[in-house]
């Protein structure tokens, strides 16, 4: 009698990979990736076939397990794809801390939804991730991967875990992509980033004009309405700053004259026995113009290359010469050290006891 020899067991059908991918962000790896941990072509293809427990997500990026990715997923997926390596580079394995995203950020819409704005999807509703990259790489839109490209790419910031496109740049894609011609949408889009303190009008006017879009019907419309948001947003804060810091109550937002005279102009603050004025500069961007600097150093220069600018310096001078204090502030300052602004305020409003007395204005209303 013959004894039984036992079979040996068969190779499972989808083998399991050597090494484990709870480091994985969201279980979303690049083929690279997948080859650094050890995983070979072969087994890669194993693990994606019909009812294994891989699939790929997009070309030479694999979701790592089965089911539909989730909206991160896709993300991670975008820039993985993205971010990928020329392939002249592909053979040279990546770093262990590398993740793989490159110059790769995220941008358009899918940005706007990290940056917070509640006037987009979140990333589960989005059908499209806008992935913003060096004009150079030769990379195709894909799938649900819209690829935009630029000659050079702004400074991501690091939302989610993700590298994005700063607000104004986002904005702008936004703006550029498909979809963006309602000018409900646009006008929405562009409100909520000043309303909000996303950015400036200033910065996003000029990164819309970069982007050639404010040429479209959509966004002319928007431009004033975002030029007043942007000002009321930063009389709202010049407001609040007065109270918040202890600063005496001015005369807000008049017209000086002197009497029987011209008009000297409007500033937005005004304390008459100190002869103190802040003025908010919300001025529309001349675009390609530098910043003027209001210390001194270009005034000149600022002054014959921007008309606006020309006015404002005329009109900050002639009040100087009367004896006014003049305390110029920008929106971006008062968002963003308010506290400081306020120290300079009340360093002009202190120091004007110990100069002469101011030429007698009349203040009207504005």
């Amino acid at each position: 009698m013959t004894q039984n020899t036992p079979l040996s067991p068969l190779p499972p059908l989808f083998p399991r990979p050597a090494h484990p991918f709870q480091d994985a962000p969201h279980r979303v790896l690049s083929a690279a990736q997948l080859r650094a941990r050890g995983v070979s072509a072969a087994q890669t293809s194993a693990q994606c076939l019909p009812g294994g427990p891989w699939q790929p997500l997009l070309p030479g990026v694999y979701l790592l397990h089965a089911g539909p990715p989730n909206g991160q997923e896709r993300l991670h997926g975008a820039l993985l794809y993205a971010g990928r390596p020329p392939a002249s580079s592909r053979r040279t394995p990546p770093e262990p801390t590398d993740d793989g995203f490159g110059e790769a950020m995220v941008t358009g819409p899918a940005a706007l939804a990290l940056h917070g704005f509640a006037s987009v999807p979140d990333l589960e509703a989005l059908h499209r991730v806008d992935v913003l990259v060096p004009r150079t790489r030769r990379l195709r839109s894909t799938r649900y991967v819209e690829v935009v490209r630029a000659a050079a790419l702004p400074p991501p910031v690091r939302l989610a875990g993700v590298p994005v496109a700063p607000v104004e740049r986002a904005l702008a894609d936004a703006v550029a992509g498909a979809g963006a011609n309602d000018a409900e949408d646009v006008r929405r889009l562009l409100t909520e980033a000043v309303r909000a303190g996303h950015c400036e009008p200033g910065s996003l006017v000029r990164e819309l004009s970069a982007a050639k879009v404010l040429g479209r019907p959509a966004v002319v419309g928007a431009v004033d309405a975002l030029l007043a948001e942007g000002r009321a947003a930063a009389e709202g804060r010049l407001y609040a700053m007065v109270r918040e810091h202890g600063l005496p109550e001015p005369l807000w937002n008049v017209e000086l004259r002197l009497p029987g005279g011209p008009e000297l102009g409007g500033v937005d603050a005004y304390w008459p026995d100190l002869a103190v004025a802040v003025e908010l500069d919300t001025r529309a961007p001349r675009f390609g113009a530098p910043e003027p600097d209001l210390r001194g150093g270009n005034r000149g220069a600022a002054r014959a290359e921007d008309p606006q600018w020309s006015a404002y310096a005329a009109k900050r001078e002639r009040l100087e010469r009367l004896g006014i204090t003049v305390v110029h502030l920008t929106p971006r300052k008062l968002r963003e050290a308010t506290e400081q602004q306020a120290t300079v305020v009340r360093t002009a409003l202190m120091a004007a006891g110990d100069q002469e007395p101011a030429a007698y204005v009349m203040v009207l209303p504005r």
